[in-house]
């Protein structure tokens, strides 16, 4: 080889390590592929987010597109200061309704939001009541007032037509 290739050969040798080099560098990768998995994972969750409406909306509606109306009760057959234990939107899941002492309806999921027991309206104290661990609700707004449950009930929206109650949806609140 003449000399003037062996010194293009080297010039080429010398640039092929720092290319070999700059690959190695375990920090570029790792970062990389960190970055990667952070951005694949943060638009899997904003993908999630953003559809989860459209999942409770179909969930809340028929085979017609129509809202879930479901008949909870007759006004007359509820009486101020009472509650009636009904199934919303499913079967499988009870809910509960009370004509507070100011004579408004309000439902609510009837599972503790603490370890899912039943939830019991207590007249007297004007109050939702967990008796597993002594947990009470504010039977207006669904809010934990004493025991461990630190999450409100899930409220159900009540459409009242013709005499009749009914559990139209479900309100979803957070804090």
């Amino acid at each position: 080889m003449s000399d003037d290739k062996k010194q293009t050969h080297h010039e080429d040798d010398k640039d092929m390590i720092k290319l070999i080099d700059n690959l190695n560098r375990k920090d570029d990768v790792h970062l990389n592929r960190r970055a990667f998995l952070k951005a694949s994972f943060g638009a899997t969750v904003a993908i999630g987010l953003a559809t989860t409406p459209f999942g409770i909306f179909t969930f809340l509606r028929d085979e017609n597109g129509e809202v879930k109306r479901v008949e909870i009760t007759d006004i007359k057959d509820l009486a101020i200061g009472e509650s009636r234990n009904f199934n919303y939107p499913t079967k499988n899941e009870p809910a509960i309704l009370v004509r507070t002492p100011e004579d408004k309806f309000v439902a609510y999921n009837n599972k503790c939001t603490h370890l899912q027991c039943p939830v019991f309206y207590e007249h007297k104290e004007n109050v939702l009541l967990c008796p597993c661990h002594k947990g009470y609700f504010n039977v207006d707004s669904g809010q934990p007032m004493a025991g461990p449950p630190q999450r409100e009930l899930p409220k159900i929206l009540l459409e009242i037509k013709d005499g009749k109650v009914f559990a139209v949806g479900r309100e979803v609140r957070h804090g």
